[in-house]
């Protein structure tokens, strides 16, 4: 379809190619096993080491899904309730969506109508997926983010700095930071030095940490 391409990475799982950004929503090396390692494992699993459900995250870019269909199934591993919101300016078409075939790459085919329902469901309110996973998508730029200490956990998600610099720097790094929480954790796939110098400008502890298959670093941060 018009925008989008789908892309088989090396792990064997879908993602997809942006004609607006000439970027891939993923990694080549592996969709699926960059998002478990960079949100799963470096967000939502480092944060419950030390806190308990319910837990609130951000997602800056819904795109293909993924990120939130994961947290999803580990919020029904673990028996936690997730309050998850997606900001997204450019949703991906149901035609595209539904080629991409996570929840039977993920062997979780009784998950595909929740996952089907994370896309299909309304932008701009909240929504059950089911008792453990609620789910607000808004369909805005990201620099329109107004909250204030609301969420536990980021995902940064948005395209790389090459594509989308102005997401990489301040101010709107500053305005993550007044979106977190207290305590909680920023986790990124990115690790460009310029990026960092950002974060810890606007007040995050920056730690870097091994990055996902075919990325020998990335970045999680820490609001004091």
């Amino acid at each position: 379809m018009a925008g989008f391409e789908l892309i088989k990475t090396d792990d064997g799982s879908w993602t997809l190619q942006s004609s607006v950004h000439g970027e891939l929503y993923h990694s080549r090396h592996g969709a699926i096993q960059e998002s478990r390692h960079v949100f799963i494992k470096y967000g939502l699993l480092e944060w419950l080491k030390s806190n308990s459900s319910p837990v609130s995250i951000l997602e800056i870019g819904f795109g293909t899904g993924l990120n939130a269909f994961l947290t999803f199934l580990e919020s029904r591993e673990l028996d936690i309730e997730v309050y998850y919101t997606a900001l997204e300016a450019l949703p991906v078409p149901q035609k595209v969506y539904k080629g991409l075939d996570y929840p039977a790459l993920l062997n979780a085919q009784e998950y595909e109508k929740a996952f089907l329902k994370m896309h299909d469901s309304p932008w701009n309110s909240r929504q059950t997926i089911d008792p453990f996973f609620f789910l607000e998508k808004k369909e805005i730029s990201f620099e329109q983010i107004e909250d204030s200490s609301r969420f536990d956990i980021i995902y940064m998600d948005a395209f790389a700095p090459a594509a989308q610099p102005q997401f990489w720097e301040n101010p709107f790094i500053t305005q993550l930071f007044t979106a977190l929480k207290p305590g909680g954790i920023l986790t990124t796939y990115c690790a460009k030095g310029s990026f960092k110098r950002a974060l810890k400008a606007a007040g995050f502890k920056v730690v870097a940490v091994p990055g996902p298959p075919g990325k020998r670093e990335m970045t999680t941060a820490y609001k004091p």
